[in-house]
């Protein structure tokens, strides 16, 4: 779901309870990941959409879809050696849609509460099955997946999907519910405002009502329908997926959906057991005992009974969708229900609220959030020429603890894309940022599908507006569609510049999977040498990470105008850590191998003369 929320650069933060030593944290830290993950985020009804036309609100068979059976062994191979180690396929679980699947025995779905035409894939419709537009036979979609699942495997890609527990579609009904499973609120009572086992939150006697549009907004952008009638039965209503408790919710309410109750009540009362004190330096297999024999709400229930059911399945792991909306002794409940079936399970949250990271990851048993209202909108602020990278050393300072838990990305289906003139207007300023996202700690790097290509995003198919990638209308994606190559995958469309790109991601990507340095330590250099070198402006950014077997100096030049030269110090603490003597030694650049030069260590300080390009960046290993 969209967010705006205003940029935090520097913060501190309450660590809550007993924190592991430093010796602890890296000890875990080599024991759970070998090596860098990436994962590659792909919205898989337009990954293999060849349909050029993008007209305004076009239906699936004007604009095109794309089909699980699109992501084809070749397709796959492709992807794995991008440099990719999890591929997020994002909008598999059955949301609501305007198509008509009555056939299939799908009910048709409202366009007054549906955003698009194809509908957000944060409305989920039935957990239990996937979307039909997806498959090539709707009657055989959930098998269609399953073997995507197989394929991804054997491609040697890990398998993730989105869960959203906060909230699901209006129209929720589940056509094909396992044995003994029912609907959500199927069994509520729906007299009372709030029960503890009760699915949603009501409105006793109020009727639903659709909100009042805005902008000269009109669903499917005016064209008649039989169900666009500004009306949708909901008799009692239910409240909205982001909290709001109107019956006629506002136009930019997320009206499409309902909220789940988690068992707290409309005053804040949490009526289920908390977790002792301590408990957040537990494993997830002592958060699996407390939780055993402990009655929780209907909700908890239902979503471990989800979540296990795609585990069961072959899915790797999930993607949280405002995770932090949910209470935190929920995620403890279903994580580590989830881990106890798959412990490797790859468990990813959606959490924009720094004061609550050490909860989610500590108490919650997340494995990685995003990084989003540091490491990312400060990027972004250095990216658009308005942000100094002064201010990202200090961000890695106050996540030293949980660094290995921060997602970095720089586009997802949520942000801009850096293309977009709203971001950064060119791809080329990705570069020295993804550099730095991708070498900067221990943690998970993702991508976006299309950002390896510079996707501008310029389309406006419908209810998805111009600088991000529409997720609610059926659309091509030019950039990827010349990669795809009328399903060859092999870029014969791509421009020499897209080719280009996609070469310096996969360079980057193959290298942070390979690096045993950045699994390892980590010291900032840039605030050193902005006291201490001429020349050395706030927009560059340095730093070194190493391990025993590997010795890095990362560099970027953020400019897009200007070359940055200069003798590049590497204190004597570093020096001492490496056990380097005074004398000369070699550097070499990771990303092309054409950059080698001295470096030189005087009286127990190396220097290494660096000339680099507008937006170059070198990752220099010591020989």
């Amino acid at each position: 779901m969209k967010k705006y929320i205003s940029a935090l650069f520097i913060l501190s933060f309450l660590v809550i309870g007993c924190k592991k030593t430093e010796n602890q944290e890296k000890k875990t830290v080599a024991t759970e990941v070998q090596h860098k993950e990436v994962v590659y985020q792909v919205f898989t009804r337009l990954f293999g959409n060849t349909n050029t036309t993008n007209k305004p609100w076009g239906t699936i068979e004007e604009n095109g879809v794309g089909k699980f059976a699109d992501f084809n062994d070749k397709a796959l191979n492709e992807i794995k050696e991008l440099g990719v180690t999890h591929i997020w396929y994002t909008g598999v679980p059955h949301h609501a849609v305007i198509n008509d699947y009555t056939k299939y025995g799908i009910s048709n779905d409202d366009p007054d509460v549906v955003k698009g035409r194809a509908g957000s894939p944060y409305a989920v419709k039935d957990y239990y099955n996937v979307n039909p537009d997806l498959a090539i036979d709707p009657a055989n979609r959930l098998e269609e997946f399953k073997a995507l699942i197989e394929r991804s495997h054997n491609a040697g890609l890990k398998v993730l999907i989105d869960i959203v527990p906060n909230h699901i579609a209006r129209n929720y009904e589940g056509k094909t519910n396992p044995e003994g499973v029912t609907d959500f609120g199927a069994e509520d009572n729906t007299s009372l405002v709030y029960d503890v086992n009760n699915n949603f939150y009501y409105n006793p006697d109020e009727v639903f009502e659709v909100p009042i549009w805005e902008n000269n907004y009109q669903p499917l952008g005016g064209e008649k329908h039989p169900l666009s009638d500004r009306k949708f039965e909901e008799v009692p209503t239910k409240w909205t997926g982001n909290g709001s408790r109107l019956s006629q919710p506002n136009f930019h309410d997320w009206y499409e959906t309902v909220k789940i109750n988690y068992g707290v009540s409309p005053e804040g009362k949490k009526d289920f057991d908390e977790l002792p004190s301590g408990f957040e330096n537990e494993d997830y297999k002592s958060h699996f005992a407390f939780w055993k024999d402990k009655t929780v709400p209907s909700s908890w229930i239902k979503f471990r009974d989800i979540a296990l059911y795609w585990t069961d399945l072959g899915v790797d792991g999930f993607r949280f969708d405002m995770a932090e909306m949910v209470p935190v002794e929920f995620w403890s409940y279903l994580n580590s229900n989830i881990k106890m079936k798959n412990s490797d399970a790859f468990l990813l949250a959606e959490v924009y609220n720094p004061s609550m990271y050490r909860d989610y990851i500590k108490r919650g048993k997340m494995d990685y959030l995003y990084d989003k209202v540091q490491l990312y909108d400060t990027i972004k602020h250095v990216m658009q020429g308005h942000g100094l990278t002064d201010n990202i050393p200090p961000i890695q300072e106050d996540l030293k603890d949980i660094e290995k838990h921060m997602l970095h990305f720089l586009e997802n289906h949520d942000e801009q894309r850096i293309a977009s003139p709203d971001f950064a207007g060119s791809a080329e300023k990705g570069k020295p940022a993804m550099v730095v996202s991708a070498t900067i700690s221990t943690s998970p790097t993702m991508i976006y599908f299309g950002q390896e290509f510079g996707e501008p995003g310029a389309e406006n198919p419908g209810f998805g507006a111009a600088t991000r990638t529409s997720i609610f209308d059926y659309v091509g994606v030019p950039s990827v569609q010349r990669w795809v190559n009328n399903k060859q995958f092999d870029g014969g469309q791509s421009s020499d510049n897209e080719k280009t790109l996609r070469d310096f991601y996969k360079r980057l990507l193959n290298f942070t999977i390979s690096s045993t340095a950045l699994m390892g330590e980590y010291q900032d250099i840039h605030l050193y040498n902005r006291k201490n070198t001429s020349n050395y402006s706030h927009k560059v950014l340095s730093f070194v990470r190493w391990s025993a077997t590997e010795k890095l100096i990362v560099v970027s030049n953020f400019d897009s105008e200007t070359v940055s030269e200069f003798e590049l110090k590497i204190p004597s603490e570093i020096i001492n850590n490496w056990n380097l003597e005074n004398g000369t030694h070699k550097v070499l650049d990771q990303l092309y191998n054409q950059f080698s030069t001295d470096f030189n260590i005087e009286n127990g300080v190396g220097i290494v003369k660096v000339k680099l390009n507008p937006l170059e960046s070198f990752i220099l290993k010591v020989k």
